[in-house]
């Protein structure tokens, strides 16, 4: 059987997993009255709630005889490590376009790394049923894009589809018949290559995907570069250097059919596999047969730009809320995320048990401190710190910089570009782009970038939409400002009182409710001053025989700033922790007792200066 491998790339919420469930329901990969949730490749309860694709995964559809398996891969830069490791599974890519937010950084990100390896895109113009549809400028901003990154002539002569994935239907002219995708699938076959692969050399592939089975253990995805498979024949693993990682038999064989991963007996050069058993292979290794002599390349993975310390839960109300609290099951849980996912790097910290994480941003790191919290982990994690690096030939210390593009209405402008120059961020562009709102391009340090989307979204009142890339490295910008605003800080332990909170709030804003479990050093809210202040929330009504009619019937409390995972992480400063159990997310000083604090605070001055 023919087969084609493709891609579906684009920005976040461009419709990338909504088209692939219609190009499965229209394959008739799904049964007849087969109940099947609503993007049914985002089966991560993460994806599921916040919308986005984490993980690639991996479909497979019939058609005319061919079979076409289909990636569909993660659109946030964040998760750039699997974009890069799944295109080179694939031989051709469907670049999916918004017609009415046109070309976006994230598409920018993985358009580059595709054309990059060769891959002749076709161009899907999606949405073109919203009333803000702008399709033919969104063609000509695809055209450009390719012109800037450097696309040949015949990356540049692409065939381009408009769409609706929600409404399943696609065709050449944006006037067309609308019935079904069938135009996709037969401009996939016309212009995708068949995979022009060795049949005859030893088995091999490269591991491009990772995952964890119930049953099946480690199963490792790729796609056969050379030579056929048979279950039961002898394997090795190769590193990327040669060494021999392990050797063992290929006892378990899958190939994708659908949304499900099916044995099968053989499988020859070209086809995206699925294989289980072996205990030691990860990504990027070559899994090959046992006369394999050299590993497959492997594309080299752009390196993290962004640190937090991962430590145990040493405060007061550590080990009640979760099930796996020691740093060896933290270090445990931590190497195996390392082993499936290449673009987090974890090292030893400095401070005992503790860990350093490098990822590509806050919301990779985020996710995974999610997943862990919802596995029963307790951690702390301090504040997230760029990774700079020293340049060679100047001696400079240098720092990541992202390109950022923002679409905000008209009056929040202002705002914007000066909340941006205070971050180091400096303007390259401003025009409008209709409707009242204008497009803002920053270039900007990754470390500008740490706490503000939150304030963002407060000062543009919920409407402007953020989009960030990773742009390079540049000279160290200087020192930046942090937080404005001091901390409210508990003086004792026990569960706060609402008399107590009454009188707090007017010192700023609380984080907690009457009831909540506090204890000393815990942050409480925001001070109004740029200072921190220590009080009291358990301090009670003194009862006195005079009764005030009224009184405490108007002690009124305002309802508690909560913060999510990544606001709290992003809000915290240096001497500040963030706890996560599966319960509850608080808010910490680093030493909880205020003597530890103000010697801390004196070793730092003297540091400094």
């Amino acid at each position: 059987m023919d087969i084609r491998n493709i891609a579906i790339i684009a920005h976040v919420d461009h419709g990338k997993t909504t088209l692939v469930d219609q190009l499965l329901r229209q394959s008739g990969a799904f049964r007849e009255h087969q109940q099947v949730a609503e993007r049914a490749l985002d089966r991560n309860d993460l994806e599921k709630e916040r919308g986005i694709t984490i993980l690639a995964k991996v479909a497979s559809v019939e058609w005319k005889g061919t079979r076409i398996n289909i990636v569909d891969t993660p659109g946030h830069a964040d998760f750039g490590g699997e974009v890069e490791r799944i295109l080179n599974m694939v031989d051709g890519a469907i670049v999916l376009v918004d017609a009415a937010e046109g070309v976006l950084p994230q598409t920018k990100f993985v358009v580059g790394k595709a054309l990059a390896q060769g891959i002749k895109p076709i161009v899907v113009v999606n949405k073109v049923d919203r009333q803000d549809a702008r399709s033919d400028e969104v063609h000509t901003e695809v055209f450009d894009l390719f012109a800037a990154l450097g696309a040949t002539d015949e990356q540049l002569d692409f065939p381009m589809l408009y769409a609706s994935g929600r409404q399943g239907w696609a065709d050449e002219v944006l006037e067309g018949a609308r019935k079904d995708l069938s135009p996709m699938f037969d401009l996939v076959l016309r212009h995708v290559p068949a995979p022009a692969l060795d049949p005859d050399a030893p088995f091999a592939m490269v591991a491009s995907i990772l995952d964890y089975d119930n049953f099946l253990g480690r199963v490792l995805t790729g796609r056969v570069e050379q030579g056929t498979a048979k279950l039961n024949m002898p394997l090795k693993v190769l590193r990327s250097d040669g060494t021999v990682v392990e050797t063992g038999r290929l006892t378990k064989l899958m190939s994708f059919r659908g949304l499900e991963r099916v044995a099968v007996d053989e499988v020859v050069a070209g086809d995206i596999i699925a294989v289980a058993g072996l205990t030691d292979a990860t990504v990027p290794d070559t899994v090959g047969s046992s006369d394999l002599m050299q590993p497959l390349h492997a594309t080299p993975i752009d390196p993290p730009t962004l640190a937090m310390t991962f430590r145990v839960n040493d405060g007061p109300l550590g080990g009640r809320e979760g099930k796996k609290v020691t740093s060896r099951q933290i270090r445990d849980r931590l190497m195996r995320e390392s082993e499936g996912n290449v673009a987090i790097k974890i090292t030893e910290s400095n401070e005992s048990e503790a860990f350093e994480v490098a990822g590509r941003g806050e919301l990779q790191l985020g996710v995974l401190i999610e997943t862990m919290r919802r596995e029963g982990f307790e951690l702390t994690i301090g504040r997230p710190r760029v990774l700079t690096r020293k340049n060679e030939e100047t001696g400079e210390r240098e720092e990541p910089f992202e390109e950022v593009l923002i679409d905000v209405d008209e009056p929040y402008s202002g705002v914007v570009v000066e909340k941006m120059s205070r971050r180091k961020g400096v303007m390259q562009d401003m025009r409008p782009s209709g409707g009242g709102k204008v497009r803002l391009t920053f270039k900007i340090p990754s470390r500008g970038l740490i706490g503000y989307h939150g304030e963002f979204l407060t000062d543009t009142r919920g409407s402007g939409v953020m989009n960030r890339l990773f742009d390079g490295y540049e000279p160290w910008a200087g020192p930046m400002e942090g937080r404005r605003n001091g901390s409210l800080i508990s003086t004792e332990g026990g569960e706060a009182i609402h008399y107590a909170l009454w009188y707090l709030q007017e010192r700023g804003t609380l984080f907690v409710n009457p009831g909540d479990k506090v204890y000393e050093g815990l942050i409480l809210g925001e001070h109004s001053r740029d200072s921190d202040l220590d009080v009291n929330p358990i301090k009670e009504k003194k009862l006195t025989n005079v009764r005030a009619s009224g009184k405490d019937d108007a002690m009124l409390l305002i309802p508690p700033r909560r913060m999510s995972l990544e606001q709290a992480i992003s809000y915290i400063e240096d001497d500040e922790l963030v706890e996560v159990t599966p319960a509850a997310i608080r808010l910490r000083k680093r030493h909880l007792n205020p003597h530890d604090r103000k010697k801390a605070g004196r070793q730092s001055d003297s540091a400094a200066a």
